[in-house]
C-alpha cells in the first residue's frame, strides 16, 4: 500500500540518494546516469517544485504503509513538448513488486484532480518500463534511436 506523502527541505535527501544510485538512475543512462543533488540547491528546488502551487509543479514521495519512502511521482510543465511530463522513479531496492504501476496511476490520478488533461513522458528506447506505460493506457507519440515520447489522455 502507497501513499503520497509531500516532502519537507529536510527530507530531500532521499531524493539525492535516489538522483546518487546507479541501480536506480540505470533508467537515465541515455542521459548521463546518475545526477548531483547537493543540499545547497535543495531550498531553490523545494521552492519551485513543492512548496510554491504555481500549477506548473507537482511532486510527491511514495511511502510504504511503514512510513519509509519508496520513490518518487511529479509532473511538469515542458515548453518544449508542450506539455506536462510525468516522472515515476522508485527507488531500486523496492522495484519488482508492482510499486511502478500504483505510483504510475497515482500520478494520473493527481494529474487530474490538478487540472492535467494529457501526461507525456520521454523515456530511453531500452528502458523496459515502456512496456509499464502502455499497459497503462499511454500511447507512443514519437520513436526515435535513444528515446521514446509516450502520452496519455
Amino acid at each position: 500500500m502507497l501513499t503520497l506523502y509531500t516532502p519537507e527541505l529536510k527530507d530531500l535527501w532521499f531524493k539525492q540518494q535516489m538522483l546518487a544510485d546507479e541501480a536506480t538512475m540505470a533508467y537515465n543512462r541515455a542521459w548521463g546516469g546518475t545526477i548531483a543533488f547537493p543540499e545547497e540547491k535543495w531550498p531553490a528546488w523545494h521552492e519551485k517544485w513543492v512548496a510554491r502551487a504555481d500549477g506548473k509543479h507537482f511532486y510527491r514521495y511514495l511511502k510504504d504503509e511503514n512510513g519509509a519512502f519508496m520513490g518518487e511521482i511529479a509532473c511538469h510543465f515542458d515548453e518544449d513538448v508542450p506539455g506536462f511530463m510525468a516522472d515515476v522513479i522508485i527507488y531500486a531496492p523496492f522495484r519488482g513488486r508492482g510499486y511502478g504501476r500504483t505510483a504510475l496511476e497515482m500520478l494520473c490520478a493527481a494529474a487530474r484532480e490538478n487540472g492535467v488533461s494529457t501526461l507525456y513522458d520521454e523515456i530511453a528506447a531500452d528502458n523496459p518500463s515502456v512496456k509499464l506505460f502502455l499497459k497503462c493506457g499511454f500511447t507512443v507519440v514519437r520513436r526515435t534511436e535513444t528515446g521514446i515520447l509516450l502520452k496519455k489522455n
